[in-house]
Formats: structure tokens, sequence, C-alpha cells
């Protein structure tokens, strides 16, 4: 079994909820948060990022928008992999994302053995980054 602690930031409940249950029978912690606002806020309140093994954001949000938290977590904590989650397959700033320091990158919707399979790559390198 699986462990680590997985921040999800997405503005759709549905999915969270999903991405929550998945990881969490795969063995992981779960924290959630509804929008990148929510997220930077949480972490400030004392949800020690350098607790966080592994970030998972989406990219189209309301009020703060993936690109602003992604950018916030890479310069705050640059050792947390991020996982970057769109519904458009064909976003054209994928590979901005990856170039810039993104872990991984997954379209919506994914499987959720790909999800897990992702989330441990990025925990492993996160754990042998220390």
């Amino acid at each position: 079994m699986a462990s680590g602690r997985v921040l999800v930031v997405d503005d759709e409940q549905n999915l969270r909820k999903a991405v929550h249950r998945t990881l969490t029978k795969a063995g992981y912690d779960v924290i959630e948060a509804e929008d990148g606002g929510k997220a930077i806020a949480a972490v400030q309140l004392g949800d020690n990022a350098l607790r966080l093994d592994v970030i998972i954001c989406d990219v189209h949000m309301p009020k703060v928008g993936g690109k602003e938290v992604i950018a916030y977590f890479k310069s705050q904590f640059p050792s947390v992999p991020i996982i970057v989650l769109t519904g458009d397959p064909q976003y054209k700033d994928a590979s901005d994302f990856l170039t810039n320091g993104a872990a991984a990158y997954l379209a919506k919707p994914f499987e959720p053995a790909a999800l897990v399979k992702t989330v441990a790559k990025c925990v492993e390198k996160h754990v042998f980054h220390y």
C-alpha cells in the first residue's frame, strides 16, 4: 500500500471527490481545495507544504487559476512535485507547464489506475529528493 500526502486543487467537486476516493483507497492522505486561493490559504494556515508529497492542480479555476497556483507552489516549495490537470486534452500550455517544472500532466477524464501510477511516481521522486 502506498503512502504520502496529496493536495488536490480543483473547482469540480465531483472530480475532487473521485480523486480523493481513488487515492485514499491507494493509501494516500488527501487534502482538498476547491480553488487556488483556498489551496494557498490552507498551506499558509498551517497545512505545511513541506509535508506534502504531491500537489494535483487543475488549470482552469475561478478566482486564483492553476497557472498562478502552480507558480506559487513552485516558488515556495520547489521540491514538491505538481501534477497538472485539465479538461482540455489539446491544452496548448501543457508543454509549458512541463517545461516550467510540473512533474506530470493528466487530461480529464483519466483512468484511476493512471492517476495512482502518476502520483506514486511523483511521491517516489519527492521522497528521493530529500
